[in-house]
């Protein structure tokens, strides 16, 4: 005779072989479990807080809050099952607890990622990765590391442009494809730089708002049966992803071909629509918060917005070309915030936001954003536009690529990740694009200057993606078979 099993979250069915089935569970969905669970059960009675055997064989897995195996009486290992409060990781861009005198949309995190890092030894002594996890089938995509409503924290990786889901079980060590519910529309965003609005409070699976080539969704995942579902937010093609300003959030569409700004409150209430004429329809960079507005950057301009007022594209001036790979917007110290380009006779930083910009030239190109910048192997340590502050000669060879600040009000200088690219001469350009480096070098620049790894034979470095998850900092490159870690936290 089988009997129902029902916890305060969970619907479970236990058959005449004390064998246990969930049927149901809050925010999930339909639960698959014959075809998929029972090879992932120490993952998903995790993700459930649900009950393991310890010393008993009766059966594999138990609803949650069992504490004795109700055939044996042997005690049973009872997960946690409240919700984990370790800080998520969402990509570049979706820190909330930024200040909001930084820029928000740039590679910048509030995590104290350098007082780890900085008491490994200095340089010049060569550091290796901690750890290594393999690279996702689809190796093209943007990382998302939170508890989604569930008690512990879990990996996900977007393949974006295909639109492919896949979710890390790290007790099993597997990458898993995730299936769309039946009807699911396509996750796939081509139009633009990727960027997701996560949910800071989340329902049970609940994961963001992410935007399609049909329109806005909010993306549930189930992975008990490895699916995903999407519930519509917006139905109108996106050209632009989606960005947050105070309470409110806005996106660039296109519903009749013709480029409109959308707009509406963090509960999708108060929705307004501006026409954009002469905007372009795709190529737009992650939008960037910053002074109470949201920019947009593009070849071709600059699309500024306050919520409440028609938002403003101002095309760059004649002959002025942005360098949207040299990393993004910088501060000078009154506040107002520079892009770097070229002019066609040399480099100069240029102000945004204002209908009548000023420009600051420059001897050479400069990499990096928000006050993360360098001028080849030497910092930046003043305004934009002023000189390198040039500790050691023999740095002139080589070229720093800043991929991830650290934000720490505590420290007078910025400190983060950085690829020093060794041997390099020439235009920054072509470095970034073209060549094959031979010797990389992966670094933490801070108060101590810590090499983390080496890379030989280094091609597109603006492929790098670092990300944080389960108390390590890891680093992908689409071309690598392994992700490389670096921990953060002793281990348990």
């Amino acid at each position: 005779m089988a009997y129902r099993w029902e916890t305060p979250a969970s619907v479970w069915q236990e058959d005449e072989q004390g064998q246990f089935a969930l049927l149901a569970s809050e925010g999930l969905g339909r639960i698959d479990w014959q075809a998929h669970a029972p090879g992932r059960l120490p993952d998903v009675a995790r993700l459930l807080g649900a009950s393991l055997p310890t010393s008993c064989g009766c059966a594999p897995i138990y609803p949650e809050g069992f504490v004795f195996c109700p055939n044996c009486g042997k005690p049973l290992q009872r997960l946690p099952g409240t919700p984990s409060r370790q800080p998520g990781w969402w990509g570049p861009g979706a820190d909330a607890m930024l200040p909001r005198h930084v820029p928000h949309g740039l590679p910048v995190t509030s995590l104290p990622l350098g007082d780890s890092l900085e008491e490994r030894p200095a340089a010049p002594h060569p550091g290796r990765c901690d750890l290594s996890m393999p690279t996702p089938p689809n190796a093209y995509c943007v990382f998302a590391a939170a508890h989604y409503g569930f008690p512990e924290q879990r990996l996900l990786a977007l393949a974006h442009t295909r639109g492919v889901l896949q979710y890390w079980d790290p007790v099993a060590g597997l990458w898993h494809v995730m299936a769309p519910d039946d009807g699911a529309a396509s996750l796939a965003f081509t139009a633009s730089s990727y960027a997701w609005l996560p949910v800071l409070e989340p329902r049970r699976g609940e994961v963001a708002i992410v935007p399609t080539n049909a329109g806005l969704q909010r993306l549930w995942i189930n992975p008990v049966s490895e699916t995903y579902r999407l519930e519509p937010v917006l139905q109108a093609p996106v050209v632009a992803a989606p960005g947050a300003m105070r309470r409110h959030i806005a996106c660039l569409v296109a519903p009749d071909g013709a480029v409109r700004l959308w707009s509406a409150r963090i509960d999708l209430d108060a929705v307004e629509e501006f026409a954009c004429p002469d905007v372009p329809a795709s190529g737009w960079s992650r939008p960037i918060g910053y002074d109470g507005r949201l920019f947009w950057l593009h070849e071709q301009g600059q699309l500024a917005w306050r919520p409440g007022e028609p938002p403003l594209f101002t095309p760059w001036p004649p002959g002025w070309q942005p360098r949207l790979a040299f990393g993004g917007p910088t501060q000078s110290r009154d506040g107002r915030l520079w892009h770097i380009g070229h002019d066609g006779l040399g480099y100069s930083f240029l102000e945004l936001g204002s209908e009548r910009p000023e420009t600051a030239p420059i001897d050479g190109a400069r990499l990096g954003f928000a006050n993360f910048l360098f001028r080849r192997g030497h910092p930046v340590l003043d305004e934009p536009w002023s000189g390198e502050h040039v500790e050691d000669l023999n740095q002139d060879e080589t070229l720093v690529l800043p991929l991830l600040r650290a934000f720490n009000n505590n420290r007078s200088q910025p400190s983060g990740l950085v690829l020093r690219m060794h041997k390099v001469t020439g235009r920054a350009e072509d470095a970034l694009e073209e060549r094959t480096i031979a010797r990389t070098t992966v670094e933490w620049i801070g108060r101590r200057n810590v090499i983390l790894d080496e890379v030989v034979r280094l091609s597109r470095p603006l492929e790098c993606v670092p990300f944080v998850y389960d108390g390590c900092l890891w680093l992908h490159h689409p071309d690598w078979n392994a992700m490389r870690g670096w921990r953060l936290e002793e281990p348990a």
